[in-house]
C-alpha cells in the first residue's frame, strides 16, 4: 500500500489553482483517468492507481474529507484515516504523493471475533492482556502461520545463549554457507558464499526482513532439535529451503513420500531433499495454494507464550508490523507476522504506556487465496480498541 504516486491535474483544473488537498480529494472521490499521471512513473509502480484506491476504500469504507496537520494531510474514511504527504510542483502538478499507514477506527473485541468468524476457511484469533485472556476464537487449534514460526527459532537461540546450553553469544560471528541459502523473502541469498555477520544480525533480519537465508542459517546453528523441544508438532522441523523444495511442482514425487512417511521416514525425504538444487521461483504457479500440509503449525496461545519471552529484544522492534495501526501510541511492540498461498498470520506483543502488555495474534489459512486486506483491517481495529482500555 505504500507506493509513491505521481499525478497530473486533469485540463479542467486550472493547474495553478489545484491545492494540495483538492488533488487528494480528487484522487478518492472522481473516476481516474489515466492522462493524469506520468506515463513513465505509472510504468514503474507495481500495481495500477486504481487498484491503490480500490483497495485503500475497501478497507476503510467511503472517503469522507483530507484534513492538513502541520506540512501533511490525513485522508479521513468511514472507517479510518489515511496519514499521507504530497507536494505540488511550480507548474501546479501533484508530485510523489506518500500513503504512509493505514490506521483503522477502534472495534471492540466481540466485534473483531464476530467479522473473523464471518471468513471462509479456518480462523484462529486470541488477545491477552498479561496471562489474561480477553478474547479467544479457536486458541487450541493449530494453523499454519507461515514464517510467524521463526518465533520459536528466536526463542531457542535465546534460550541458548542465555543458559550456556551451548556455546552461542550474540555476538558470534557466522558464515554464509552455499546450503543455507534459501529464497526470499529477504536478500542474504545474493550475498556471497563466507560473508560474515553475527547471530544478532542474522536473528534481527530473520525477524524483521523475514529473511528465510538468516534462517536457515541460525537452525543450523541452534540445531533442528532444540527448536523441536519448543514445538513437537512440528517435528521435523522444517527450514525454509526444505520447504521450497517440498513444494516445487517438479519435486512432486518427494511431496508424496513427505506425506505418506512417518517421523523417521520424513526425516530421511529431508536427507534426499537436501541433494536437490534450490528450484527457481518462477517455477512456481502464480496465485495459487500450494502443499498447506507442508507447513509450520502453531496455536494462537503458543504464539503468544513465544512471541512474549522475546517481546524485550530490540530486534523484534525493528518492524513494527507494517502500518495497519498506529504504533506510536504504544510505549513498545514487538511484531512476527507470516504469509504465503492460503497463509495469514498476524502476532503482535504491545506495552501501553499505562505499563499493561497485551499479546494479540490471528491467524487465517484457506485452500483459496486470501482477502489480506480484510485481515488486517479487523486486527488493526482490534488493536486500536485495545489501547482505548483503561
Amino acid at each position: 500500500m505504500f507506493h509513491p504516486l505521481l499525478v497530473t491535474p486533469p485540463p479542467m483544473i486550472a493547474q495553478a489553482s489545484l491545492s494540495p488537498q483538492a488533488a487528494l480529494e480528487r484522487l478518492f472521490t472522481s473516476e481516474i483517468q489515466r492522462d493524469w499521471f506520468d506515463p513513465m512513473f505509472l510504468q514503474q509502480i507495481p500495481v495500477s492507481v486504481e487498484q491503490i484506491i480500490t483497495n485503500l476504500k475497501d478497507s476503510l469504507g467511503e472517503y469522507r474529507s483530507v484534513t492538513q496537520e502541520g506540512e501533511n494531510y490525513v485522508v479521513l474514511f468511514e472507517r479510518g484515516r489515511v496519514p499521507t504527504q504530497i507536494v505540488l510542483n511550480s507548474k501546479g502538478q501533484s508530485a510523489v504523493l506518500w500513503v504512509r499507514e493505514i490506521l483503522r477506527n477502534a472495534i471492540s473485541l466481540e466485534e473483531a471475533t464476530k467479522q473473523l468468524k464471518a471468513l471462509p476457511g479456518q480462523v484462529n484469533f486470541l488477545v491477552r492482556e498479561g496471562k489474561t485472556e480477553l478474547a479467544a476464537l479457536n486458541p487450541d487449534q493449530p494453523l499454519a502461520v507461515g514464517s510467524a514460526f521463526k518465533l520459536a527459532v528466536l526463542a531457542a537461540l535465546r534460550t541458548q545463549i542465555e543458559t550456556k546450553s551451548a556455546p552461542r553469544s550474540w555476538s558470534e560471528v557466522v558464515a554464509l554457507k552455499p546450503e543455507d541459502k534459501s529464497l526470499p523473502s529477504g536478500f542474504l541469498q545474493s550475498w556471497f558464499d563466507g560473508a560474515l555477520l553475527t547471530v544478532e544480525s542474522l536473528a534481527t533480519l530473520m525477524i524483521s526482513q523475514s529473511d528465510n537465508t538468516a534462517t536457515d542459517t541460525l537452525i543450523r546453528l541452534v540445531g533442528r532439535e532444540a527448536i523441536e523441544a519448543l514445538t513437537p508438532r512440528n517435528r521435523p522441523f522444517l527450514t525454509t529451503s526444505e520447504a521450497f523444495k517440498l513444494k516445487a511442482p517438479q519435486n512432486k514425487s518427494f511431496l508424496e513420500r513427505y506425506r505418506k512417511g512417518n517421523e523417521s521416514e520424513r526425516r530421511q525425504v529431508l536427507q534426499d531433499v537436501a541433494k536437490l538444487p534450490l528450484p527457481d521461483l518462477l517455477s512456481f504457479p502464480a496465485n495459487q495454494v500450494l502443499a498447506l500440509d507442508v507447513e509450520w503449525f502453531f496455536t494462537p496461545r503458543e504464539l503468544c507464550n513465544l512471541i512474549e519471552p522475546v517481546s524485550d529484544l530490540p530486534l523484534m522492534s525493528v518492524n513494527p508490523g507494517g502500518g495497519y495501526f498506529d504504533a506510536s501510541q504504544w510505549s513498545r511492540v514487538a511484531f512476527k507476522g507470516g504469509s504465503e498461498g492460503g497463509v495469514l498470520n498476524l502476532t503482535t506483543w504491545l506495552q501501553a504506556k499505562n505499563g499493561k502488555t497485551y499479546c494479540v495474534t490471528v491467524t487465517w489459512n484457506d485452500q483459496q487465496l486470501l482477502d489480506d486486506m480484510k485481515l488486517r483491517t479487523i486486527y488493526g481495529a482490534a488493536i486500536a480498541g485495545l489501547h482505548d482500555r483503561p
